[in-house]
């Protein structure tokens, strides 16, 4: 049986708490080497020094005077002097500053020096021998001279440190997978439902990209199936009036009337036209590699069979372009300009821009209304309403336009002319020359 993937705020979280605890074990080791290990054998050598000298101002001192000093001692500096203790030195557990004390009398005396511990009035004491002239004399400090016990600060600063890492760990992973869960609620919906709320486009930038990602995504595809139910509905349509006259060509040529044959090739003609077109949307539009042409020839092929277009190139010489889609957007709309404006002349333009190559055609025809431009580009969109073949063409055009400049990152822009008239510009991202 396949053990069940944690979730991701659990497997952020204990990543987090486990980075966490490791840097609260690197920062006490850092600070316990370099702070507050030598400040504890600083004061361990500074108390050992004052009592050493402590001892050998007692011996040096008269008899009537070594009370005075001893109260002062006790009184200022927590240390008590009295006769040698017999005890017998040995390796004992302390506390970690006692072991510092040993080692700095020891490098004071020369030898090896161990501590006594003894309970005296309900505190523990250390002793030591320590030489006063010609004799010993027993020097003792309480525990709370020192008073510090530094393995529990050590303890409860890792153990509050760990609780808060623990909290703060749970939170970021919380605030980690909250998007994620969020895209993976509006993934299950739209694969239920074919329909999704959009995501919030906003959280840092890897997250905001994300959800404005997804609800692109989720847009192309309802248009998607918008397209097919359109494309699927629209080809059905289309194709009614060529079959019909086909069937009536067909029944007047059995009849011996001339010039049934040619209207029927002419129809299977447009129906052929028709399916191609439709297969280009239904299969989609891949982006096609780039090469470097030059301009102004490129152009000038491209509107050979339109006599009325004027070609214009003020952009540079050579542009690094995709020829054959390009060939097939502007031969699109070309075809396009001729069919609205049969009389007036139909410009071509390329120029630089700031993006980078700029291509234009604009023609005087009746332009499209203001409501309807932004839905041009859907198939079989077209300005009349008739569908017929003799007053416009099968509504693809603009759509496979579209679908080009989709695949090969070029912006797609149609307005009214000033003046009267149709304008589509293309604009490409780079530029070469």
């Amino acid at each position: 049986m396949t053990a069940r993937p944690p979730s991701l705020a659990r497997w952020h979280g204990t990543r987090l708490a486990l980075a966490f605890l490791v840097y609260e074990l690197v920062l006490a080791g850092l600070f316990v080497a370099f702070m507050a290990y030598p400040m504890a054998r600083r004061a361990a050598d500074d108390l050992a020094g004052l009592m050493v000298l402590a001892a050998q101002t007692w011996a040096e001192l008269p008899p009537a005077t070594r009370p005075a000093l001893a109260a002062e001692l006790r009184q200022s500096h927590g240390i008590r002097l009295a006769p040698p203790i017999d005890y017998r030195p040995a390796e004992r557990m302390h506390p970690p500053f006692i072991h510092l004390l040993e080692a700095a009398l020891g490098r004071r005396s020369g030898g090896t020096v161990h501590l006594h511990a003894e309970r005296i009035d309900g505190e523990t004491w250390y002793w030591v021998n320590l030489p006063a002239g010609g004799q010993q004399l027993a020097c003792g400090i309480p525990q709370s001279r020192y008073n510090s016990r530094p393995l529990v600060t050590l303890g409860l600063g890792l153990a509050a440190g760990m609780g808060l890492a623990l909290v703060l760990s749970a939170w970021l992973a919380r605030r980690l997978a909250r998007p994620i869960r969020g895209i993976d609620r509006a993934t299950e919906e739209f694969a239920r439902r074919g329909t999704a709320d959009p995501l919030p486009e906003t959280g840092p930038r890897e997250i905001a990209a994300l959800g404005r990602h997804f609800n692109e995504m989720t847009r192309q595809i309802r248009e998607l199936l918008v397209a097919r139910t359109m494309l699927l509905a629209g080809i059905s349509h289309d194709l009614r009036t060529p079959l019909a006259r086909m069937r009536l060509s067909l029944e007047l040529a059995r009849e011996g009337t001339p010039g049934q044959l040619d209207r029927i090739e002419r129809d299977v003609e447009r129906m052929n036209v028709l399916i191609g077109q439709t297969l280009d949307l239904a299969r989609g539009l891949r982006r096609e590699p780039e090469e470097v042409i030059d301009l102004l020839p490129f152009l000038e092929d491209v509107a050979a069979p339109h006599p009325r277009v004027r070609v214009e190139a003020a952009g540079p010489a050579k542009a690094r372009v995709a020829p054959l889609a390009l060939q097939r957007a502007l031969g699109n709309l070309l075809e396009n300009a001729a069919r609205h404006a049969p009389d007036g002349p139909i410009d071509l333009r390329a120029e630089t821009s700031p993006a980078g190559l700029r291509i234009s055609v604009l023609d005087r025809g009746p332009g499209i209304p203001e409501d309807r431009i932004d839905r041009m580009t859907e198939p079989f969109q077209r300005l009349e309403p008739s569908r017929s073949p003799a007053t416009g063409g099968s509504g693809l055009g603009l759509a496979i336009v579209r679908e080009l400049a989709r695949a090969n990152g070029w912006r797609l822009t149609l307005g009214n002319r000033q003046g009267g008239g149709l304008e589509v510009w293309l604009e490409l991202d780079r530029a070469d020359g």
